[in-house]
C-alpha cells in the first residue's frame, strides 16, 4: 500500500513539473531499490505479460489511425526494425570494447535488452509534445 501511495505521488507531481510520469517512476523506483532493507519483491513474469502488458498496450494502440498507419508503414518498418538492430549491433561492439571479458554474445545480449522501444512510456512521452503528424505518426507506429 505504501508503494502504491509513493506511486500515485510521483504521478501528482509529474504532472505538476510537466515532466512525462513513466520517467519520474522509474528514478522513483531506482530510489526505492536503494534503500537499504528494503524487502525485495518478486513478481512472476507471466503474471506480468498476461495481466498488466495488454492493457497498457491497447492503450498505447487505441489512437493509431490505421489509414496513416499504412500510409506510414515504410519508415515505420525501417525504425522499428532497422534502428532496433543497428542499436543492438552498436551496444554488443560498443560493450565488448569497454568492459574487459565481455563476450560478443553477451553484448549482443545487452543490445537486445536496451534497444527494444517501450510503447506505453513512448506514447506518454509523446502525448505532452507537439510534433508534425507524419513524425508523430511515425513514433507512435514504432513504439506502439
Amino acid at each position: 500500500m505504501v508503494l502504491f501511495f509513493f506511486m500515485a505521488m510521483l504521478f501528482v507531481l509529474s504532472q505538476r513539473l510537466k515532466i512525462s510520469y513513466p520517467i519520474l517512476l522509474v528514478i522513483g523506483g531506482l530510489g526505492i531499490s536503494l534503500i537499504p532493507g528494503a524487502p525485495v519483491i518478486s513478481i512472476d513474469p507471466d503474471i506480468v505479460f498476461l495481466v498488466f502488458l495488454p492493457p497498457l498496450l491497447f492503450e498505447a494502440a487505441w489512437y493509431t489511425n490505421w489509414n496513416n498507419f499504412l500510409k506510414w508503414r515504410r519508415s515505420i518498418f525501417i525504425m522499428g526494425f532497422g534502428l532496433v538492430f543497428f542499436t543492438s549491433l552498436a551496444i554488443a561492439y560498443f560493450s565488448v570494447s569497454i568492459i574487459p571479458g565481455f563476450t560478443l554474445a553477451l553484448g549482443f545480449l545487452l543490445g537486445g535488452i536496451i534497444s527494444p522501444p517501450d510503447a506505453v512510456a513512448a506514447s506518454s512521452v509523446l502525448k505532452a509534445s507537439v510534433y508534425p503528424n507524419g513524425v508523430l505518426l511515425s513514433w507512435r507506429g514504432e513504439f506502439g
